[in-house]
Order: structure tokens, then C-alpha cells, then sequence
């Protein structure tokens, strides 16, 4: 007797494209990542330089998972303001060339699959309720501190987009307007300009300006990555940066807590592993400003899934059926 074939997978192509990274993956219905792969997110002026690179993910991750299922669909989270049923990337801050672009139409044509688009941290919200820390909880807002700030809301279990689709630009509530600085959204006192990783090189190099630190790095390899490691050694003024974005990630913290009253907020990104650096000041600060019961109720914790966050968001919600354009 012959032993019965495998059932092919229906994987997913998922692309999470950061303004510093790109990451890529196939996916499968149960969340198994089957290959990976991470690259920096091209620096150019032309929206088709980002495409190709997306293109060569893709064809790679089809490549290397053949034996294990059938790529069926793509689906790309993007750092920035997407719409979802046009394809089209609105705003991104943060890859500026691809504002504007109907990336969706695009990246299909050229993969000849069905492409949805979404928000990153949209994404990286479902990824942590499907395979995260949110799982079972019916209301979360997950917090994606990266190069910028981003944010998801998990309503009764669905994903909040808003009547716009631009529903959850946490890193872009102000919570210092007056004299606070300019955000590349436009604006100034933005969350973003002050808990990312591109917020933490810029307060150590202002306070370093003031107070010259001969331990810390030069200009040229001062990084959040670099900060995290002199704040893990001891080094107080790199210790004092994360407090600082903790008290300020606190206030915007405070602002969800009274408007939505969530379950849980997960803090994801990158910036996040420096979490027992800034999470005491961030509760902290929170319980001072919101309501005694919701601040009381809500669980603050870290992701679960890592970088994985966005990818495995983008490729629940290709297997949820969520607006694709066709080819």
C-alpha cells in the first residue's frame, strides 16, 4: 500500500514593511511560519524600489516553502495610512515614496495573487489576539513601538479600522503641544517624537548636548539598540531616556484607558524589549491620570509574538477573508 499524499497548505505571502525593516513570511491557517526572512526597507525616493523588494520577498518565501503548501494570496502590512479597499497607501510618514501608491494593484500584477493591505500595527494587534498576548480577550489596544508609534483596536473581537480606515494613529495624539516637537506627521507633541526608538536617540543626544557623557557612543552609532544596551550596563543617563518615554508613553496610556476602556493593551515593536526599563514609570503615570476603576482593570503587558506580530496579523486577516485587490 502506498502512504497516503500530505494535503498540501494554503499559505499566505506576509510582508510587515517598517520604515527601517522589511520582514516576510508564508503562513499557514493554524499561524505556523514555514520560511522567514528580514532586509532593510529600501531608502529611496521611488515607490518602485519598495516593490521590487517586496517582489523578491515574495518569490523567495514561494521558492523556499514549495513542498509545504500553495502561496494563494499576498498580504502586506504598511507602516502608514492605508485603504484597504482601493489597495492604496494614503500616508507613510515613515516610507515616504510609497504615499500616494496603489501598492495593492501593484505588488499583484506582478505576483499575479490577490493583494491585501493594511496598516501595520492594525496588523500586529490581530497577530497578537490570534497567536499573542491578547488571546481570548475580547477588547485590546496594541501599541507598536518601532521607528514610530503605532496603534490597533480590538473592539468585541474585530479589528477597528474607523469610518476612514485611519482609526487607532496613537503615535500621532498629542501629549505635549505646547512647545512640544515637530512630528514628521506634520504636527508637534505627538506620542511618536517621544516614545519610539527614533525618540530615544533624539533625547540622548539632547541631553548628552547639555551633559556630555564620554562612555556613550559617537553621533554615528548612537541607536535605540545601542541606548538599550548602555541603559542594561548601568549608564544613568541612558536609564533616565527610557524613564522618560515610560512617563510619556503613561500619558497617552491614560487617554485610551478613559476613552475605551480595554481589557488589555499590549505593547509591542521593537522598542519593547526594553520593557522592564520604562514599564514601572508607564503604569505609573497611567493610574495617576485615568479613572480609578478602568486603570485598576486593564492589563499592560508585552507581546508574545515578537517581529512575528505583523506578519502573523496580515496573514490572519488574508485567511479572514479581508478586502484584496485582484490582478
Amino acid at each position: 500500500m502506498t502512504e497516503p499524499q500530505m494535503k498540501e497548505k494554503n499559505l499566505v505571502f506576509a510582508a510587515d514593511l517598517g520604515g527601517t525593516h522589511l520582514r516576510a513570511a508564508a503562513i499557514d491557517d493554524s499561524g505556523e511560519i514555514y520560511h522567514r526572512l528580514k532586509r532593510t526597507t529600501p531608502e529611496s525616493a521611488s515607490a518602485s524600489d519598495i516593490l521590487s523588494a517586496l517582489v523578491s520577498a515574495a518569490r523567495e518565501c514561494e521558492e523556499q516553502t514549495r513542498e509545504h503548501g500553495v502561496v494563494g494570496k499576498a498580504s502586506v502590512a504598511v507602516a502608514g495610512t492605508v485603504n484597504i479597499s482601493e489597495g492604496t497607501v494614503l500616508t507613510a510618514p515613515n516610507i515616504p515614496s510609497l504615499s500616494g501608491f496603489r501598492l495593492a494593484q501593484s505588488l499583484g500584477a506582478e505576483l499575479h495573487k490577490p493583494v491585501l493591505i493594511e496598516n501595520d500595527a492594525n496588523a500586529a494587534a490581530v497577530g497578537e489576539m490570534w497567536q499573542g498576548a491578547a488571546q481570548g480577550v475580547r477588547s485590546s489596544v496594541c501599541i507598536t513601538l518601532g521607528t514610530g508609534v503605532g496603534g490597533g483596536i480590538i473592539l468585541d473581537g474585530k479589528l477597528w479600522r474607523g469610518a476612514d480606515g485611519s482609526a487607532g494613529e496613537i503615535g500621532h495624539m498629542a501629549i505635549e503641544p505646547f512647545g512640544g516637537v515637530r512630528c514628521g506627521c506634520g504636527s508637534q507633541g505627538c506620542l511618536e517624537v517621544y516614545a519610539s526608538a527614533t525618540a530615544l536617540v533624539r533625547m540622548v543626544r539632547e541631553s548628552a548636548a547639555h551633559h556630555p557623557d564620554p562612555k556613550l557612543p559617537g553621533p554615528e552609532d548612537l541607536t535605540a539598540e545601542a541606548i538599550y544596551r548602555w541603559a542594561r550596563g548601568g549608564n544613568e543617563l541612558a536609564i533616565d531616556v527610557f524613564k522618560r518615554m515610560g512617563v510619556y508613553l503613561g500619558i497617552g496610556l491614560a487617554s485610551l484607558v478613559n476613552i475605551l476602556n480595554p481589557e488589555m493593551i499590549v505593547i509591542a515593536g521593537g522598542v519593547a524589549n526594553g520593557w522592564d526599563l520604562f514599564s514601572e514609570h508607564a503604569i505609573e503615570e497611567m493610574r495617576q491620570r485615568a479613572f480609578p476603576l478602568p486603570a485598576s482593570r486593564v492589563v499592560i503587558k508585552p507581546g508574545q509574538c515578537g517581529d512575528n506580530a505583523g506578519l502573523l496579523g496580515a496573514a490572519k486577516l488574508a485567511f479572514n477573508g479581508s478586502p484584496a485587490v485582484g490582478t
